[in-house]
Parts: C-alpha cells; sequence; structure tokens
C-alpha cells in the first residue's frame, strides 16, 4: 500500500465538501507547460500508429463499472471520486493502453504462450517463465503516442509533482481474489521520464512469477492485462487500513482500523506491528485500542524520495491516532460502505490534520467463530496448554500441529504438509509454502497484512503480530493456534489431534448459500473449468455454477486422451470413472446451489490435438461452424450415453445437476438429441437447457420450451461470431469482433424476451460481462434471469447488476425520473450518422 498524495514542491490544497469532511477537487490540475524531459527524448521510444484506444481516464470519467479497462484500483478510485469522498487527483492509463503496447510490439502471442507453459510447472521452470516474460514486457518500446499522451496528463497534475505510480491489476480487489502485493507499486515519483519508466516497471509485474502462480491458483484463466494508476501524493504523518467489519469475525456493527505513522506500506506488508482500534457504528464510539509497536517509518526525506527512518521504543510505542481521529475515520469508512453497499476495507493517510481515503476494495474474506473480540488476559491460555505466544486474531479456526520456523521464502520446501508455518512475516512469494501450512504465525503484521489476507483466503487459522514468535516457538515443537483468539498455546488442543496435523476450517469456507453481500434479483453464476478450482470458486458470492465446461473436464480428467480412444481400448468405464469423480467435486462444493454442466463441444480442430485424436477427428476448413455440439450427440449416439452415464451417476449423490446441450441449430437436431436424453438414466431426472450460440435459437425458443427445455443460456462469444460473421479466434478479424454491436445486442434482447414470453430461464455465460460489467447492466434491464461471469469478475458484476436493480425500482417507484444508464457503447460509432434505435 502507499499513500498517494503530496509533492514537496506543491502540497495538494483542500476543499471543504458540504458534508463537513475535507477532500481534493476532482477537477484536472492545470500544470505548467514545457519540461526538459519532453516524450520522446528518450531512446526507448518509438513511432507507432494513431492509438485506437482510450489510453488515459481521470477518476471523476470512472466508475466501479469500468473496471475491465482500469483495473480494480482505478475503478474503486474514480467511484469514490463520484461519491465526493476524499481522494486525491489522478488518472488511470488503462489496460487496454498496455495490451495495444504488447500487441503492437508483437509480444502478446508469445506471452499466451508462455502462460500455458507455466500451468503446472515446478517452481524453478516457473521462475524462468516468468522472467522472461517480465523481460519481454520491460523491453516493449513505449510508443511514442502513448508516451506523449502520458505526459501531457501527468503535466496537468502540475509538473513537478510527486505521484504513486500504483499497478492496478484486472481482477484485482475483486471479492474473492485480493492479488495483495502482487504488482508493482511505486511512490515520490517525479519528471515524466521517471513516470514513464516506473509504468513499464508495472506493467512487468503483471509477469512475476507469484502473479501468474496466484492466477492459476484462483483458477483465473483470462489473458493477463493490467492498467497503472498516475495519481498525487502528500506527506503521509499517518496512515493505516480500515475495515468496515471486524475481519477475524465477520461482526458487522464494528469497525477495526490499524494505524502507523509515515507512510503506509509498513502496516500492509507486515514491518510493523500497527495500533490496532475497534469501533461500534453506533455513535460511532471507539471501543478498544491496542497500541502497537513500531521500530520503523517511511517518509519523504529531503530529496523528495522515500526515505526510512529507525524509531526508538518511546516514539515507536507511542499511540498513533487521538479518539477524535478514529472516530471521523469510521464515518468515512462508513460513508464508503454505504455508497458501495457492502463491507470495505480501506486504505488512508493524512496529511496536515486532512484525512484522505486513497483505496477502497471489498472485503475478500472473513473469518468465522466467535463474534466478539478475544478479551483473556494476557498469560491465560484458552485451549488448555500453557500460553506461548499471543497476537493479533487474523484467521479464524484452530489447528494442532509441530512448529517450522522459517526465515524466508526459499526455505519454503522445508515445511511439511499441516505444520504450522512460522515467520517474521510474509509476502506474495510466500504463498505456495502458505498453502501448505495447517496454520500461520508472524512475529509483524496487522488484520491487514499480507499474512492475514492470504490466510483468510486460504481458510487458514493465523495469528499476526505476535512479535516473539520466531524467537519463543522452536521446531518441532507442537502447538495449538486459535485464530479466532489471536494465541499460540503448548500442545495439541484440538479434538482428535496427534502429532499429525489436525486442521479445523472457518466456517465460513464454503457456504452452502452465496455469501453475497445483499441479495439480488439477477442470479450471479460462475463460469468453471476444472474440478481443482471447485472449492475455491465456491465460496464466492455466487448462486452456482453457469457454465461447466466439460470438454475442459476431459482434457484434464483423461490425462489428454480422446474419449474414443478410451473406447477404442475397451475402456468405457475409465471414462464415467474419471468424468464422475470429478463432476462429484464439483457438485458437493456447491450443493444446492445448482451446476450447469454444459456437455463436450467438440471441435474437430482441437480434439485432434489430444492423444489418439487424429483417428477420429476429420479435417474441416471451418471446425467453429462445423461437427460440434448437438449434431454431433445425433450422429455419435454412443459417445453422448457414456456422457450421460456420468450424470446418472453424479446424479446417486447430488441434486444440483443441470444439463446443457451446446451449439443447437434447430428443432430437429435438438428433438433427436432429446431422445437420447429421455432414454438415459437421467431422462426427466434433470433439468435440461439449451445454448444460444446459434442466431436461430431466437426463432425456435417456443419450439424449444414445448420439448420440455427449461432454460436457455446465451453464448455470447458464439453468438456475436455468427450475427457478424466473424470468426471469433481470428487476430486479422479481432477489430470486428464486438458483443456491444447493436445487432448483437438486438439478438439478445430478442432470446431473453422470447424466453419470458416462454416462461423459461433465460442467462448468458459468454466473455461479454466478465470484460465489461456495464454489459450486466444491460442485461438486467432487459430482465434476464440470471448471468455468469468468471471468477475474477464476480465483484464488478455483482456491483454492475445491484445498481441496475436499484436504479429499475427507482425509475419504478417515480415515473418522472430521469433514466440513468452508461449503455453499452460498441467498438466503434458511426461518425456521420445515427445508428438504427
Amino acid at each position: 500500500m502507499s499513500q498517494t498524495f503530496g509533492s514537496a514542491d506543491r502540497d495538494v490544497v483542500p476543499y471543504r465538501s458540504p458534508g463537513g469532511c475535507e477532500t481534493i477537487g476532482s477537477e484536472r490540475l492545470g500544470g505548467r507547460a514545457g519540461s526538459a524531459d519532453e516524450p520522446g527524448s528518450s531512446d526507448d521510444v518509438v513511432r507507432a500508429e494513431e492509438l485506437d484506444v482510450t489510453a488515459i481516464r481521470w477518476f471523476q470519467e470512472i466508475r466501479l463499472t469500468d473496471t475491465g479497462s482500469v483495473g480494480g484500483k482505478g475503478a474503486n478510485l474514480g467511484e469514490m471520486t463520484a461519491a465526493g469522498l476524499p481522494v486525491p487527483p489522478g488518472f488511470v492509463i488503462t489496460s487496454e493502453a498496455y495490451l495495444d503496447a504488447v500487441g503492437r510490439a508483437g509480444g502478446r502471442d508469445r506471452l499466451k504462450d508462455i502462460l500455458l507453459a507455466a500451468r503446472g510447472a515446478a517452481p524453478e521452470r516457473l521462475d524462468e517463465l516468468a522472467a522472461e516474460a517480465r523481460a519481454l514486457v520491460q523491453g516493449t518500446p513505449m510508443p511514442e503516442d502513448l508516451a506523449a499522451e502520458i505526459t501531457d496528463a501527468y503535466r496537468k497534475l502540475g509538473d513537478g509533482t510527486r505521484v504513486a505510480v500504483r499497478s492496478s491489476g484486472i481482477g484485482e480487489d475483486a471479492e474473492g481474489v485480493s492479488f495483495a502485493g502482487m504488482n508493482e507499486t511505486f511512490t515520490n515519483v517525479a519528471g515524466t521520464d521517471q513516470v514513464l519508466a516506473r509504468v513499464s516497471e508495472c506493467w512487468a509485474s503483471l509477469w512475476r512469477a507469484r502473479s501468474i502462480f496466484y492466477r492459476g491458483d484462483k483458477g483465473i484463466t483470462v489473458e493477463p492485462s493490467i492498467a497503472v494508476v498516475v495519481q498525487q501524493m502528500v506527506p503521509s504523518e499517518q496512515s493505516g487500513v480500515m475495515f468496515t467489519l471486524d475481519p477475524s469475525t465477520g461482526e458487522r456493527e464494528h469497525i477495526v482500523i490499524e494505524a502507523a505513522v509515515g507512510q503506509g506500506e509498513v502496516v500492509v506488508s507486515g514491518q510493523v506491528e500497527p495500533d490496532t482500534y475497534v469501533v461500534d457504528k453506533s455513535g460511532p464510539r471507539v471501543l478498544q485500542v491496542r497500541v502497537g509497536n513500531q521500530r520503523v517509518k517511511i517518509v519523504r526525506g529531503p530529496d523528495g524520495q522515500d526515505r526510512r527512518v529507525d524509531l526508538d521504543p518511546s516514539e515507536g510505542g507511542q499511540r498513533v491516532l487521538n479518539d477524535a481521529q478514529i472516530v471521523e475515520l469510521a464515518r468515512l469508512g462508513m460513508a464508503a460502505e454505504a455508497h458501495y453497499g457492502s463491507p470495505q476495507d480501506t486504505e488512508w493517510a493524512i496529511a496536515h490534520g486532512t484525512i484522505y481515503l486513497v483505496q477502497s476494495r471489498p472485503v475478500t474474506s472473513v473469518g468465522g467463530g466467535a463474534t466478539t473480540r478475544a478479551t483473556a488476559p494476557a498469560g491465560a491460555a484458552t485451549g488448555g496448554g500453557a500460553l506461548l505466544v499471543r497476537g493479533l486474531a487474523a484467521s479464524a479456526g484452530r489447528a494442532s500441529g509441530p512448529v517450522r520456523v522459517l526465515e524466508s521464502p526459499e526455505q519454503g520446501e522445508s515445511l511439511l504438509d499441516g505444520e504450522v508455518l512460522v515467520a517474521p512475516m510474509t509476502s506474495p512469494d510466500w504463498v505456495p509454502t502458505m498453502r501448505r501450512a495447517a496454520a500461520i504465525v508472524t512475529d509483524g503484521g496487522g488484520m491487514t497484512c499480507h499474512a492475514a489476507i492470504v490466510s483468510r483466503e486460504l481458510g487458514v487459522p493465523a495469528v499476526v503480530g505476535a512479535r516473539q514468535a520466531t524467537a519463543v516457538l522452536r521446531d518441532g515443537e507442537i502447538v495449538t493456534v486459535d485464530g479466532a483468539e489471536g494465541t499460540v498455546t503448548e500442545g495439541a488442543t484440538v479434538e482428535a489431534a496427534s502429532a499429525a496435523t489436525v486442521r479445523v476450517r472457518p466456517a465460513a469456507g464454503v457456504p452452502e448459500a452465496p455469501a453475497a453481500p445483499g441479495a439480488l434479483a439477477t442470479r450471479i453464476y460462475a463460469n468453471l473449468a476444472f474440478a481443482e478450482h471447485a472449492e475455491e470458486v465456491a465460496s464466492l458470492p455466487v448462486d452456482g455454477v453457469g457454465l461447466l465446461r466439460a470438454e475442459f473436464m476431459v482434457t484434464d480428467a483423461l490425462k489428454g486422451v480422446h474419449p474414443r480412444a478410451l473406447l477404442r481400448r475397451g475402456e468405457e468405464q475409465t471414462f464415467v470413472d474419471a468424468m464422475a469423480k470429478s463432476l462429484l467435486r464439483i457438485a458437493h462444493a456447491f450443493e444446492p446451489r445448482p451446476v450447469v454442466y454444459r456437455s463436450i463441444d467438440f471441435r474437430s480442430n482441437e480434439f485432434s490435438l489430444l492423444e489418439g485424436g487424429t483417428d477420429f477427428e476429420p479435417h474441416e476448413d471451418n471446425p467453429m461452424i462445423g461437427y460440434r455440439g448437438c449434431y454431433r450427440y445425433v450422429r455419435e449416439p454412443d459417445l453422448f450415453r457414456l456422457e450421460l452415464d456420468v450424470l446418472a451417476k453424479v446424479h446417486e449423490e447430488t441434486s444440483n445437476l443441470v444439463l446443457m446441450i451446446p451449439f443447437v441449430r434447430t428443432a430437429w437436431e435438438l428433438e433427436a438429441c432429446l431422445e437420447i436424453v429421455g432414454a438415459s438414466p437421467v431422462g426427466g431426472q434433470i433439468p435440461v437447457w439449451v445454448m444460444a450460440e446459434v442466431p436461430s435459437v431466437a426463432y425456435w425458443i417456443p419450439t424449444y420450451a414445448s420439448m420440455g427445455i427449461e432454460g436457455v443460456s446465451i453464448g455470447s462469444n458464439d453468438l456475436t461470431q455468427l450475427v457478424l460473421g466473424v470468426d471469433r479466434d481470428s487476430q486479422i478479424c479481432a477489430e470486428v469482433f464486438d458483443e456491444a454491436d447493436p445487432a448483437v445486442l438486438d439478438t439478445i434482447a430478442r432470446i431473453v424476451g422470447e424466453c419470458q414470453e416462454a416462461g423459461i430461464t433465460s442467462s448468458l455465460c459468454g466473455q461479454a460481462p466478465s470484460n465489461r460489467p456495464a454489459f450486466a447492466e444491460h442485461l438486467v434491464r432487459l430482465g434476464i434471469t440470471s448471468v455468469s461471469v468468471n471468477p475474477d469478475a464476480v465483484a464488478a458484476v455483482r456491483a454492475s447488476v445491484a445498481s441496475a436493480e436499484w436504479r429499475l425500482l427507482l425509475e419504478s417507484a417515480v415515473p418522472d425520473r430521469a433514466v440513468v444508464s452508461a449503455g453499452v457503447a460498441p467498438r466503434h460509432r458511426l461518425a456521420h450518422r445515427s445508428g438504427r434505435t
């Protein structure tokens, strides 16, 4: 975390808002013209074609629905600015600008190859691939036109102004994924040359090994992209983090504030033990004060750069905030929560007596257990054994196991499964090691540090800020970690414990119902491809799986063997057992929430690459519109029947499966396919949906409904391809592919309308709402039943859907109220003629 305010040369002058709090003006700031560091003066800037993307967006132009372009951090800064919260001014260099720059240099294809090669790679190979990717991006020349735009925007903040250059990854700061500390941030940057260089370094940080590992671990499969925030700084005197609920217990009536002197990166990185204040929202009033132990602070030095200053015990042990400051911070936190409609994890700083907010995001994970904080006196044990160390309750749950003290992530291989990891502090490099730990204990950090956030995501009990844990605890010693009480006690006190680890995950780990902040009328489903990510995706606030891609399960469960190759060897049961095992894991993780299983959508060009595939797959010039989907089931019913046997085996143990038939072209082939389903063990036992990928579905929906189809899910990728007549895989024609083209939107509207008329479910499971949350609002206004999105887009889409539903309610309650909708803009607009409306 960095506090992004001010300049040694030019301080920010706040104005007082109508509500009384001091804020930064949202208007663009004027700057002096002319500078020695002109764009294009560096050898690494090259001339290129004029950008056809929006490269620069100012905070006041940005809303939460712009996450796909400006990243989570940028979107939230824009949203807070619009809400009138005290945010220092700045702008975002969009993800499209990054992709455009890398694309012009010809690097995107190689980066995609590296990402594929990194899946499941050994740590040393992952490091090699990551280093290659970073070098490729770092060596990408900054297009001259982009450099000029960045320079012009920076000068509008004030030439020579010190700024923070902050990575804003696409999909970060979302519910269930935090990317805490994954990408680079630079503070106290001044001058256009430095700004441009730091932007390139932020781009390259997207390809660190830890970031690649984390994306794979969370099941995030979209092409990585990144935006960069450039935001004015002020000199931080105090700073920290504020949760508008208690992150260790989930108590919604409490606010937890952590504070340190100087800049705030010492808090989230765990370099210090911050002050911790607990505030009751009623009032608000201060409930508890715990003074931390700060040995170092980071401030702006005389040269304008970050300066690390050691603190003596008397200074480091002083209370950071007084009660009046705590209450004022709490009020700002409550205002942010009210604006977003859900608990927020915010970052703040104070300069010259004025409070600023520099980040807000949904709380990514919350511990379970008790709803009140530990009050046992120092020296008391809560689990039966002697108290060894006490710290902050960071992630609820209790676990017993042998201690393993590690000083650095490079020692991670020595941690055995089920041991208690004890470390000075953790960073993103520790994530692979943390996954194997029964519990985590750190000397430093607070409830918002990296160790705390990641522990809550993993469901691992954790105690942070234990000060002397690495000195007091010894390798091999059996201890019990209580993440709700903040204690480490002697011996194994968890029931049925032994020398082997006994681990109890927090109750909030995998909810049976969506743990969403507020109910929505429109259901939010998740797209899923691999069983190994089932539990993690199930812990997100989603209503189920709207698209389970069976063809990915085939390649995963069958280890790359073509299904017909198994059949030729007489291994039909191998196919059924392997597929059922993977599907059961997913169904159990989500039950009773529905899992919409899209049956295998073979395409000849892709499946010919599987082992034995060339013996069975025909050669086609146009496989995307060739031998696939429903028609293939009619021609090859034996393989489809095996797939139905898989569903029948899973249905014996669960009741939440839905079968979805892909690429249905016309009614007669669907009729023949449904006859096969009806004659199988699942006939009449599970609901059947169809995919709406072919435009003809808009005509056939009444007939499909009369056949017993209960739902239609729009595959916007294929539908766009067939409405516009463009191969969605073509790089040459990529500019033509646009889900927001009016013709595509009209087709989607017809499908949703026909489903409403027929009384069946309508959904959309394509890429559009994942990439463009504003697309989700358009679907809500059409009256769609559900939207299925990638896991990393859940938070942004939930927010967009919630906003759209509230606006619809207001419009219906106040008929004269003006309709406010951002709409979905097509990629290309007509220059001289208005389009058909």
